[in-house]
């Protein structure tokens, strides 16, 4: 099977540290990836390269087998791939509906459209439509964001992705700071949003976790992939040693 994303040899450095040193990864529709690593590992890295912030400086990246070329985040947004990042990127002042359409607005039609008026409530519409069928628990899509728990502010800005990625979505410590009931429902909105054909590449430093919502989990360490496991025939203890460099390349 073809990957929907594939990474090959990706190398980059600043000035003369190198964060990368020729690493591979690989994604497929309608799964969950956990991207785990160390501290230092080149994770954050690797995940920027592959959402348009960083250009590699060498290696290739591959879009349903095509080369690519990501040129920004917006191109990379353009191609259908979203990234929900550790600090959500959330104005505290807008409600999860505005929050959900930040540089997207839609516009009346005719006219008013011309004059730049906002069509709010077509916006709210969508919106509430998108949070409802993914089953969260943000009731009202014009509250303050700033007046909702951490659970539900995660839960807006990963239905914000999910409302423009067709393709992939990449989600950093998604539940980092959460209670344990606020992480279930995390985990299950993950799932549901790989359940819907979209590829979901987890980034997280918890392992029980990892085991629980991936499918399949990808480990590097010094810049490069050292393991690649069934999420489902693995352990902490193998991913631990994978992390650490106890164990050899595993695939």
């Amino acid at each position: 099977m073809t990957p929907l994303l594939e990474a090959r040899g990706i190398v980059k450095r600043f000035g003369h540290v190198t964060a990368l040193g020729g690493a591979d990864f690989s994604v497929n529709a309608g799964e969950v990836t956990a991207l785990i690593g160390d501290n230092g590992a080149g994770k954050s890295t690797l995940v920027k390269v592959l959402s348009g912030v960083f250009a590699p400086d060498e290696g290739e990246l591959l879009l349903r087998g095509e080369p690519i070329r990501l040129d920004s985040p917006q191109h990379a947004r353009e191609v259908g791939i979203e990234t929900v990042f550790q600090d959500l990127a959330l104005a505290p002042e807008l409600g999860p509906a505005e929050n959900a359409f930040i540089g997207r607005e839609l516009l009346k039609p005719g006219l008013l459209g011309k004059l730049g008026v906002l069509d709010k409530a077509k916006m709210r519409k969508q919106a509430y439509e998108s949070f409802t069928s993914m089953g969260t628990d943000v009731k009202d899509v014009d509250a303050p964001v700033a007046s909702l728990s951490g659970g539900q502010r995660q839960s807006v800005a990963i239905c914000r992705s999910i409302m423009w990625a067709n393709e992939i979505v990449f989600m950093d410590e998604p539940t980092a700071a959460l209670g344990v009931r606020q992480t279930r429902k995390v985990i299950e909105l993950v799932r549901r949003v790989a359940d819907r054909g979209v590829a979901v590449v987890l980034i997280s430093h918890n392992m029980p976790e990892v085991l629980e919502a991936s499918d399949r989990v990808e480990v590097l360490r010094l810049g490069k992939r050292v393991a690649a496991y069934d999420a489902k025939r693995t352990n902490v203890d193998e991913l631990v040693g994978a992390m650490t460099g106890a164990l050899e390349m595993t695939k």
